[in-house]
């Protein structure tokens, strides 16, 4: 079986160099060829299982690939180099899944190397080698390269303009050498010339081979979140309270345990000149009620939590029939980027267009693996124009990681962050009280190396509010704290950029450069994660307690918090 697939993917192969008319250039057909074999080592050691490096070189024209691609043992996208020295051109091809290659030229990276040939000189393989020197973006690159076999090429590029490069080195402590030279003879069939990949200019190329080392899952696309009746339909899109809220059913493909998740989101002001609160979150299906329960029948029809403050906080802790949602990203909007760019106009500033926002969502796999699940994204604005979003999930191979071992678990546990705001939602003010929140949790089995991943927010108030002021977050678990400082962040004014319409006080200051209490305008907050050990099957409970601020006239303070425990 072995041998059949390798027959099929040399054929393969030499359709492909005969697409690239290698019988005028590189000719295996009329003579032989030298085949040089390289191997890597970093800090002084070989590289365990590595793939090496095949050179096939001539007078005037080298390939470069690998052995695992030479003998069709390769992994998707994976690229072959040829060099025409007497035409200055470096020909990529590359395959990108099973039937599409595709080629470029680069006809200055070889032109543009500048080495400086030094006088060390030694014996690689029984060659006589020189030694050359240049700089690549800060990196030190010396190569030994040989005259004697008249040939070019190298286990890179870089320097193989010199002759035949035997030994690669960069910063001193990642080395290529050869090892081994032959002389080989290899026939293509001339019928099998006929197959041409598609020729792309360089920054398309670059860019399908990025793409194509992921999978990408689209989110939403060019998405209007904003408080009005009067909006794009779209037949996958759900809106709710009046389109602050959009949700979406999306279909994931198995995750294992090697492969990691990032959460990626642009957002533009689309007439909304504030910062909001934003959420990215999905709704679990392990239980018989989940949050959708809310979106669909209203926000009442979800489990009431009371703490004894005389306020009903609607569907924000787990109970035994019920889940709330999973928050995957929080994050927060500038003040008005990309609408209101050309309305202000100061000495200095130039204003984004727009807030990327990327975080790793790798903790969430279990709960999206091979299953179809809504995914929503929450603004919080009274603005008709409102914001406009994209996101996508992008999952990437990790060849670190044992594949065979199970993706974590993960238990929603509390999220206060009232997303239905503009539905009636009440807003988590609970910290006022000395019970604050507290959820009780009945393990069905022992839960190893847990952890409780824990995102927190203060809000609410103008200079006294909590939003400025910072409040210390203690954690209780079985009666023991775990948790317990004060989440700050100090770093606002870095995002200056992002807010063009943010106010301009007469200290010198401008809104967005206020330290805030966990968040800036502008920035995703980051979770904290909090080591529980071992937890045995059984019933626990977790408290949450935050000295929270009293009302001053008609502003008050609130604590956006959420968590879910993780373990194996």
């Amino acid at each position: 079986m072995f041998m059949f697939l390798f027959q099929k993917f040399f054929q393969a192969f030499l359709i492909f160099l005969g697409g690239i008319c290698l019988f005028g250039q590189l000719n295996f057909n009329s003579k032989e060829v030298l085949k040089i074999t390289y191997e890597t080592k970093s800090n002084g050691n070989s590289i365990e299982k590595q793939d090496s490096i095949l050179v096939f070189a001539e007078k005037d024209n080298f390939l470069l690939t690998t052995r695992n691609q030479w003998i069709g043992d390769s992994n998707f996208p994976f690229e072959f180099t040829f060099v025409n020295f007497k035409n200055q051109e470096v020909n990529l091809f590359s395959y990108l899944n099973k039937e599409e290659i595709i080629k470029t030229t680069d006809l200055e990276s070889l032109s543009k190397q500048k080495f400086e040939i030094l006088d060390e000189t030694k014996m690689i393989l029984g060659y006589k080698c020189q030694k050359a020197q240049t700089s690549i973006n800060s990196n030190t690159i010396e190569v030994y390269f040989t005259k004697d076999l008249n040939v070019k090429g190298g286990p890179s590029i870089l320097g193989s303009d010199l002759g035949l490069v035997l030994e690669f080195t960069r910063n001193g402590n990642f080395e290529i050498k050869a090892t081994q030279i032959q002389k080989v003879n290899t026939e293509i069939p001339e019928y099998l010339s006929q197959i041409k990949p598609k020729e792309l200019d360089k920054l398309t190329y670059n860019d399908l081979i990025w793409k194509s080392r992921f999978v990408y899952i689209p989110l939403f696309q060019n998405q209007q979140i904003h408080w009005s009746e009067e909006f794009e339909k779209r037949e996958d899109v759900f809106r709710y309270a009046n389109g602050t809220v959009v949700l979406k059913k999306i279909k994931f493909p198995k995750i294992t345990s090697n492969q990691l998740l990032f959460l990626d989101l642009i957002e533009k002001s689309n007439g909304d000149a504030y910062d909001r609160t934003g959420s990215v979150f999905l709704i679990p299906n392990f239980k018989k009620q989940t949050f959708l329960d809310a979106f669909e029948k209203g926000i009442q029809s979800v489990p009431i939590y009371k703490n004894g403050n005389g306020k009903k906080y609607q569907g924000i802790i787990k109970t035994e029939k019920y889940e709330p949602l999973v928050e995957l990203m929080r994050f927060f909007t500038p003040f008005g980027v990309n609408h209101f760019n050309e309305r202000i106009h100061l000495k200095n500033k130039v204003w984004q267009d727009s807030v990327y926002y990327r975080q790793e969502i790798t903790a969430y796999a279990s709960l999206i693996s091979e299953k179809e699940v809504y995914v929503g994204i929450f603004i919080g604005n009274y603005d008709k124009g409102g914001h406009t979003i994209s996101a996508n999930i992008s999952i990437h191979n990790e060849v670190k990681t044992d594949e065979s071992s199970n993706l974590k678990k993960v238990i929603p546990l509390f999220n206060t962050l009232n997303v239905l705001e503009m539905a009636g939602q009440e807003y988590s003010t609970l910290f006022d009280n000395e019970r604050g929140l507290m959820v009780e949790l009945e393990l069905k089995e022992n839960l190893n190396n847990a952890q409780l991943r824990y995102i927190t927010t203060g809000h609410g108030g103008w200079e006294n509010g909590d939003e400025f002021v910072p409040k210390k977050n203690t954690i209780i678990f079985n009666n023991k704290i775990i948790f317990d400082l004060a989440p700050w962040r100090e770093d606002c004014g870095s995002y200056r950029l992002y807010n063009p319409v943010s106010g301009n006080f007469s200290n010198g200051l401008s809104s967005s450069d206020y330290s805030r209490s966990n968040w800036c305008p502008g920035t995703v907050t980051n979770p904290y994660t909090i080591d529980l050990g071992d937890l045995m099957k059984g019933n626990h409970i977790i408290q949450i307690k935050i000295p929270q601020g009293k009302p001053e006239g008609s502003s008050f303070s609130a604590w956006n918090i959420s968590g879910v425990l993780i373990g194996n």
